[in-house]
């Protein structure tokens, strides 16, 4: 699964590798979390970074207060299951990011790495969005889920599942694109080359979203 993941690049750095306008409340997260407003691209709109909240709310969820708000979708079941099914086709995201945490299972304990590219540079999870309607208010709420798969030799190591790494800008655009086929969408949904990136312990300070700075980054 994914539930933690950093976005320290400026907003002008990911406007400028993504190829799209930044949003001007944005700033750097070093632990972001779900419920959290956090960076994304939407097939709607591919020229514009949106901050949107992080657990997917349905558009057809009666109450968004007791329903559940996935933060992850499984590569494998999207096409099987209403809630991701309809926005497979029709509601695709770029998750904005540049590393990612996952807490591996030893005798001591949890222990949470950091994994990120070698080169250290922002990419993009896959993801679905959708925008809820509160009736009462008129007000529409965007909100999004990172798309999981197998993990690669690395982070089989750590954990069972890794979120799906778009590999270069082309498949970037292939996600977002209109006339992404079903056949298309499953290929791009794989494990990201394990020889490309790099993983560390790091301190439990990350373990609470509270703490929310670069001493989380440091290596334990």
């Amino acid at each position: 699964m994914c539930g933690r993941y950093t976005v320290v690049t400026p907003a002008s750095g990911l406007a400028k590798r993504f190829n799209a306008k930044e949003p001007a409340e944005a700033k750097p997260n070093f632990n972001a979390a779900p419920s959290q407003a956090l960076p994304i691209i939407t097939n709607a709109a591919p020229g514009q970074i949106q901050l949107v909240s992080w657990g997917l709310i349905p558009s057809w969820s009666r109450d968004p207060a007791t329903g559940p708000k996935p933060i992850n979708a499984r590569a494998e079941t999207l096409a099987e299951k209403p809630s991701f099914r309809q926005l497979l086709a029709r509601r695709r995201c770029l998750v904005l990011a540049d590393s990612f945490y996952e807490w591996q299972a030893t005798p001591a304990g949890k222990v949470p790495h950091r994994i990120l590219l070698k080169d250290e540079q922002p990419f993009a999870f896959a993801g679905l969005w959708d925008e809820w309607l509160d009736r009462s208010t008129g007000e529409l709420h965007p909100t999004f889920t990172i798309i999981t798969t197998e993990p690669n030799a690395l982070m089989a190591k750590l954990h069972n599942r890794m979120p799906v790494i778009l590999p270069d800008r082309a498949a970037e655009q292939a996600w977002l694109a209109d006339d992404l086929s079903p056949t298309a969408h499953q290929q791009l949904l794989v494990p990201y080359d394990a020889a490309a990136m790099r993983e560390y312990a790091v301190s439990k300070l990350v373990n609470s979203p509270a703490n929310n700075n670069p001493e989380v980054l440091t290596a334990a």
